[in-house]
């Protein structure tokens, strides 16, 4: 009797090469990133559509702020950029991790939230923006 199949490694290497990619482009946006300060205008940066036609701020709002706040040091600043995405970095880095691993092993990752937590994510930013723009 045999184990399970093991894919071949032109199987696992299609898996693997998008996470195994998205490292090397975080580097490449950090160094874009590290000598152009958003907390200043005319900097050559993304913006928010949904700040510039309505004025508030949406939950990603300050993303790039705190990334570059992160890049510097200073924690303080990035958590007054943006604290809720700040706090979801441990659980992103979980995510990818798992999306890595499974990759290399072969595998797809796909995540599977269900309706509870699709909901949770939704009224968790859904309570982030309100706050956010309230004080």
């Amino acid at each position: 009797m045999s184990g399970p199949v093991r894919p071949g490694a032109a199987a696992r290497l299609r898996t693997a090469a998008l996470p195994l990619a998205l490292p090397a482009a975080g580097a490449l946006g950090a160094w874009y990133l590290w000598s152009r300060d958003p907390h200043l205008p005319g900097q050559l940066l993304p913006f928010c559509p949904w700040r510039r036609l309505t004025g508030l701020q949406c939950p990603g709002c300050g993303g790039t702020r705190m990334a570059y706040d992160l890049l510097h040091g200073d924690l303080a600043a990035a958590w007054a950029d943006n604290a809720a995405l700040l706090l979801t970095l441990p659980v992103l880095a979980v995510l990818y991790g798992t999306w890595l691993r499974h990759g290399l092993a072969g595998r797809r990752f796909r995540l599977r939230l269900g309706p509870r937590g699709t909901a949770a994510v939704l009224t968790a930013a859904a309570l982030w923006t309100v706050g956010r723009n309230l004080w």
